[in-house]
């Protein structure tokens, strides 16, 4: 059994928040770079070139690439030969989060209550979702969500029937509604399956894929190329602007439902799609 003291997880998260929120990932960045190749209005191209100018001062100063610093969400893995003495890995990560966040100067957004609207001051609590694997590690994914892109999300309970013309047409509908809100060229998370709270998770879980990983499964790697050059036909562009770069991806998830139901989430990121993990 290996342990593991409250204090890493703290610190961990606290380096976590401010890395997320400061640095945009490789793979996103070759995507924007890939984009002012592709992308044929000549203005679009000019702010896709401003989204990577806005990348490289948030690098380089160690600021947040936008405003909007998000609702702190983490996916962990814990493994079966780990325990934490200390802290709960809850409260950890919850103060790894308030370090994280007042340290590093990034914009407080959480109210600790949904209608009375009062700050918690400090982007706590975070939402987190656990899940309990083999080994000796604790695997922590951290992905600030911004509401610019969440409060575009959808879920659709589809008939078995609608199949997966239904799926298509689901997706691409939530995203032409949503247009340029959340802040295009966007990354789209998908999630098929489960229970309504189930499809919701693998959507959001989606959107920490590398994008330059496919799903694994041969038919929905086609799906997400279809539903990628659907959204792109669509003409919203960078920011709005129209164009042909409107999403650059989409990350598929799915999960085994019931004999009746077809669950269908969407979840939106921007352009920054920011998240990091790390390994304790």
């Amino acid at each position: 059994m290996r342990v593991i003291n409250s204090e890493e997880i703290v610190n961990a998260v606290r380096d976590m928040c401010i890395k997320a929120n400061c640095h945009i990932n490789e793979d996103i960045r070759n995507a924007l770079e890939d984009g002012v190749k592709t992308e044929r209005s000549e203005v679009s191209r000019t702010v896709l070139e401003n989204l990577l100018k806005n990348a490289d001062i948030a690098h380089k100063k160690e600021v947040p690439i936008c405003q909007d610093t998000g609702m702190a969400v983490f996916f962990i893995e814990i493994g079966s030969d780990v325990h934490v003495e200390g802290d709960t890995v809850t409260d950890a990560v919850n103060k790894g989060v308030a370090k994280g966040y007042t340290e590093g100067y990034l914009r407080k957004s959480v109210v600790a209550d949904p209608l009375n609207r009062v700050n918690t001051k400090d982007n706590t609590p975070a939402v987190i979702y656990y899940d309990f694997v083999r080994g000796d590690k604790i695997k922590l994914t951290f992905a600030p969500k911004g509401f610019g892109s969440e409060n575009k999300s959808a879920l659709k309970m589809l008939n078995p029937s609608d199949g997966l013309d239904g799926v298509i047409d689901f997706v691409t509908d939530t995203v032409r509604k949503a247009g340029a809100n959340p802040c295009p060229p966007m990354v789209v998370g998908v999630g098929i399956g489960g229970t309504m709270d189930k499809a919701a998770q693998i959507a959001k879980k989606a959107l920490t894929r590398d994008i330059t990983v496919r799903n694994t499964d041969p038919f929905y790697s086609d799906l997400e190329k279809t539903l990628l050059a659907r959204i792109n036909k669509l003409g919203i562009g960078p920011q709005g602007m129209g164009g042909t770069v409107t999403a650059l991806a989409v990350n598929v998830e799915t999960y085994p439902t019931h004999i009746a139901g077809l669950p269908v989430a969407v979840n939106i990121n921007c352009h920054a799609t920011r998240h990091t993990v790390t390994v304790i």
